[in-house]
């Protein structure tokens, strides 16, 4: 049996040796991500599932011996920060990260990882900007890219909603453009037509010309790359304009702020997240876990981010400390995580990940959709 499925709950070590209180040798993980700033709840999730991992395994005894340290660090999930906030793990001597929730975060963050040799997972960034631009040997994903998100969502598009048209709308940004792209790409062999594509700026107000356009253009459908600020401003005020068009967008809407901004009219709105993997079989030791330690498993990216540790636990404990021996033992071997089996491929892309379809009610909660 692996490390990784004979963690069992109990009291949290304190990590202080008996004999003149010093503190035991510790395997620094740093933890980068939004702690601030609109994207807080999305480091609010990788930070419950990170830190439940973790503290689950030092309770079974930590890894070779030695307890995880957990470093918070935040970087505001603005690309300013992405370089401070990675030098800072750097800084703190830690060999291993779990990574940045934003890709616009996440991109520029890669070099210093990679440069510096730290083994880092990131739980939450899609864009295929962070491994295609400069192939890193040590930076891995524990989520799909936005080019096999947007196919996916391009799939459900054109084959279960079967819309004639579709207005796509996206933030500019490189998760929002780059996501709405691959979806507009995929639809091209279709028979939808695609009648809009065009950006919106990040912290506008007001997007009554967007919609007073959407309304002349009356499409089927309307998809929206981006987050949930936006998409929340987006959605009110088009139900208030009396543009009454479906709407969908990728896991970065997925937050629960979303009802607060949209309030109603966030009802009927599609996303694409992954799946939910606390009813994947296997997993109930790891609920226990969330139980244990007082954290919700819920979030697109709380599975996620237990998963990126777990990996990097069962790498350690396979070929010790040493960051090359761990990222090449990464890269050739398969790992049964929280949300599945995890092969990687030679740019420590996820070889599958399993994205579904869900659906907000009117009271604001999510249900996954067959597809």
């Amino acid at each position: 049996m692996s490390f990784i499925n004979r963690l069992v709950p109990a009291a949290v070590m304190v990590g202080m040796l008996a004999a003149g209180g010093a503190v035991a040798e510790t395997i620094k993980i740093g933890i980068p991500q939004p702690m601030t700033g609109p994207a807080t709840q999305y480091g609010d999730q990788i930070q419950a599932g990170a830190l439940t991992a973790i503290d689950a395994i030092n309770a079974a005894g930590g890894v070779v011996g030695k307890q995880l340290e957990p470093l918070l660090i935040d970087d505001g999930c603005e690309p300013k920060q992405a370089v401070p906030a990675a030098n800072r793990v750097v800084n703190s001597g830690a060999k291993f990260a779990v990574a940045h929730a934003c890709s616009g975060t996440t991109v520029p963050a890669v070099n210093v990882y990679d440069q510096e040799g730290i083994v880092a997972i990131t739980p939450g960034a899609t864009s295929p900007l962070v491994t295609d631009t400069i192939r890193p040997h040590y930076f891995f994903r524990t989520i799909g890219r936005d080019d096999q998100q947007g196919p996916f969502a391009a799939d459900y598009i054109a084959n279960v909603l079967k819309p004639k048209t579709v207005a796509i709308i996206h933030d500019k940004q490189t998760y929002g453009s780059g996501v709405a792209s691959q979806v507009r790409d995929s639809l091209a062999d279709t028979d939808v037509d695609i009648v809009l594509f065009e950006g919106i700026n990040v912290g506008d107000s007001d997007y009554s010309a967007v919609i007073t356009k959407l309304k002349s253009i009356n499409p089927d459908l309307i998809y929206f790359g981006g987050y949930h600020a936006e998409l929340g401003l987006l959605l009110r005020q088009a139900r208030e304009q009396d543009l009454q068009t479906q709407f969908m967008g990728p896991e970065g809407v997925a937050n629960e702020d979303l009802v607060a901004i949209a309030g109603p009219a966030v009802a009927d709105l599609l996303v694409t997240l992954p799946a939910d993997f606390t009813k994947l079989p296997g997993n109930e030791q790891i609920l226990e876990h969330f139980k244990t330690y007082g954290r919700s498993p819920d979030g697109a990216f709380t599975m996620t981010a237990y998963a990126a540790v777990q990996i990097l636990v069962a790498s350690i404990e396979a070929v010790g400390e040493d960051p090359d021996a761990v990222a090449d033992y990464m890269h050739s071997n398969a790992f049964d995580t929280a949300i599945g089996k995890v092969e990687y491929d030679e740019k420590g892309d996820l070889k599958e990940f399993e994205f579904a379809v869900f659906k907000w009610d009117e009271n604001g909660e999510l249900e996954q959709l067959e597809f």
